[in-house]
């Protein structure tokens, strides 16, 4: 019996975990860090400034509704960051993480860690 599995070429610019630490799934496409983790809007909201404070990052600005919360930060180097946080259930939280115009997964993934491990 021939089994035949199908092959995925990219150009490098996706990276994909599942089950990461804390995390449902993490993606890395686009310049854009991607994740949903297994905690509330607030508590996730909550560790992703600890994490901002914890990396030294300046914070910049911060928008706040009942759904989404965005966090705009500054690196040392005046890079940009910025953190989106959708609510999707109780218990679920999209986050999606921006370094930059082009993005910086070093510094995305970090700030992902840190995320986490303040939860």
């Amino acid at each position: 019996m021939l089994v035949v599995a199908p092959v995925l070429v990219t150009s490098g610019c996706l990276a994909v975990a599942a089950g990461a630490a804390g995390a449902g799934t993490v993606a890395y496409i686009r310049g854009e860090l991607d994740a949903t983790v297994g905690y509330n809007l607030d508590a996730v909201d909550r560790a992703a400034n600890q994490a901002g404070q914890q990396l030294q990052f300046a914070k910049i600005n911060e928008s706040a509704d009942a759904f989404t919360r965005v966090i705009t930060l500054r690196t040392a180097e005046d890079k940009k960051v910025e953190i989106k946080l959708r609510r999707s259930g109780d218990a679920l939280t999209r986050v999606e993480i921006r370094v930059g115009l082009f993005g910086d997964e070093a510094i995305s993934r970090a700030l992902l860690e840190k995320i986490q491990a303040n939860l």
